[in-house]
């Protein structure tokens, strides 16, 4: 495999110095989403937002908890909170 060039080597290190607030933007678009699917479209939604929160530093327990209630305004509440960190 060749050597990354340094134009990319920047891109990569920009995506990891970012991935915090591209993670938190994603969970951000995922609460409009569940409010908007329905079926199995919205349990795939679950389970993005699931990967997203652990990648947040989100404690497995609120994550298994709102897995658990499935109300997407407990996890918009969660997001206000995440915002005001960041």
């Amino acid at each position: 495999m060749p050597e990354r060039t340094r134009y990319q080597e920047r891109i990569i290190k920009r995506y990891y110095d970012n991935h915090e607030s591209i993670s938190l933007q994603r969970v951000q678009e995922l609460v409009t989403e569940l409010y908007l699917s329905e079926g199995k479209a919205r349990e795939k939604h679950w389970k993005s937002l699931a990967s997203h929160l652990e990648k947040l530093g989100v404690a497995p327990e609120t994550i298994d908890h709102l897995l658990r209630e499935q109300k997407p305004e407990l996890v918009a509440s969660l997001v206000a909170k995440l915002s005001t960190k960041a």
